[in-house]
C-alpha cells in the first residue's frame, strides 16, 4: 500500500509543470505512470468461494488459478480454514506458492480464524492465542504475503477489551515484524465492529506493523439484536490504519449500479460513497472482493462484484 499524494492532485501538479517550463525526463515518466496506473487494484478473497471449497467442487490449491483464469484477478487473499492442518507443511505451501507464481498471481495475505482470542481475559489463553498465530505468520512469509488478517475478539468492559486486545496484538505484531509482515485486524463482530473502538486499539498498540482491514459489511456488533455501527463512519475511522480493504458484496440492483444489498439484514452499501472514503484516505493498494450473496452463485457473484468495483474505479478516476 502506498499512502502518497492524491493521484488527481499529482496529475494536476505535473500537468501544470508541463505547461510551464520544460518538464524533465523523470517528471514525464512519473506523469505517464500516474496516468496509466489504476486508482486501486482488485483482488479476490478466498471466502468468496467457500461454498465450492466446502462442497469439494474446488480444491484450495486451484484457487490462484481460478482467480486468474476465470476472473482475470492477479491478487489473492487466502483463508486458513481451507488448509488448516498445512500451516507447517512446507511441501504443501511450496505447491501453493508455485501455482500462484505460475499464473502470475500475488499472494497478498492469509485470513486467520479458529486460533483463539487475542484479547482473551485469561492471560494464559491470550498467550496461547498469540502463539497459535505464529505458524501462520511463518506460512504467510513463506508464501510472500504482506500480512495475516486476525480478529480482535475479547470480553469485558469497553476499556478492558481495548487493553486486552492491544496486549495480544502488540505481542503478535512484534513477532510478525521479525518476518517483515503486518498483522491487520478486520472488523468482525463484537466491539471490533465498532470503528471507534478498533481505532483506539490501533492507537494503543502503536506499532507500524499493526493495522486494519476495513470490511464494508462487517459492522454488525450484535446481529441477533440488530445492533449495527454506521459502516461509512467505521471505514473512515479505520482507513488511517488500513493495509488492505475488503469489499463485501451481497445482492445487486440493476437500477442502482453502485449499490450492493444485504437483504438478510436489510442493509446496503453504496460502493461509490464507500470507495471515495477509501481513495480519499490515500489508499492505493488492492481492494479484495468478498462475495457473500445468495441470489447468484459464487462465480456469477464474483463477476458482478468485479464489474461493480471497475465501474466505481472508472467513475472516481474521471
Amino acid at each position: 500500500m502506498s499512502h502518497t499524494t492524491n493521484r488527481r492532485q499529482f496529475l494536476r501538479k505535473m500537468s501544470g509543470y508541463a505547461a510551464g517550463a520544460a518538464l524533465g525526463a523523470w517528471a514525464a515518466h512519473e506523469l505517464q505512470a500516474a496516468k496509466e496506473s489504476p486508482l486501486y487494484r482488485i483482488s479476490l478473497a478466498e471466502w468468496s468461494l467457500h461454498k465450492a471449497i466446502f462442497d469439494k467442487k474446488l480444491d484450495h490449491l486451484d484457487f490462484a488459478k481460478v482467480a486468474k483464469e476465470e476472473f482475470g484477478i492477479d491478487g489473492v487473499e487466502y483463508v486458513n480454514q481451507f488448509f488448516f492442518e498445512k500451516a507447517k507443511d512446507k511441501e504443501y505451501l511450496g505447491e501453493m506458492k508455485k501455482r500462484a507464481e505460475d499464473h502470475g498471481v500475488r499472494s497478498l495475505l492469509i485470513m486467520i480464524d479458529r486460533e483463539g482470542r487475542l484479547g482473551d481475559p485469561d492471560a494464559a489463553k491470550r498467550t496461547q492465542a498469540v502463539e497459535n498465530h505464529y505458524k501462520w505468520v511463518e506460512a504467510a512469509a513463506f508464501l510472500g504475503c504482506h500480512s495475516i488478517r486476525v480478529n480482535a475478539a475479547s470480553a469485558g468492559s469497553y476499556n478492558e477489551q481495548v487493553q486486552l486486545a492491544a496486549d495480544g496484538l502488540r505481542r503478535l505484531t512484534e513477532f510478525a515484524e521479525k518476518h517483515q509482515l503486518y498483522v491487520i485486524v478486520e472488523n468482525h463482530g463484537g466491539l471490533s465492529s465498532n470503528g471507534a473502538w478498533l481505532a483506539e486499539v490501533m492507537r494503543r498498540v502503536d506499532h507500524p506493523h499493526c493495522g486494519t482491514l476495513p470490511d464494508f459489511g462487517n459492522f454488525g456488533i450484535n446481529r441477533n439484536k440488530d445492533i449495527w455501527y454506521d459502516r461509512y463512519r467505521g471505514v473512515e475511522e479505520l482507513m488511517p490504519f488500513a493495509q488492505a480493504v475488503s469489499a463485501k458484496t451481497y445482492g445487486f440492483d440493476e437500477d442502482r449500479p453502485f449499490v450492493t444489498v444485504d437483504r438478510r439484514h436489510n442493509k446496503e452499501t453504496d460502493f461509490l460513497r464507500m470507495m471515495k472514503i477509501v481513495v480519499d484516505a490515500g489508499y492505493r493498494g488492492y481492494v479484495g472482493i468478498e462475495y457473500e450473496g445468495h441470489e447468484l452463485d459464487e462465480m456469477a457473484g464474483i463477476r458482478k462484484s468485479k464489474e461493480l468495483l471497475e465501474r466505481v474505479r472508472e467513475k472516481l478516476s474521471a
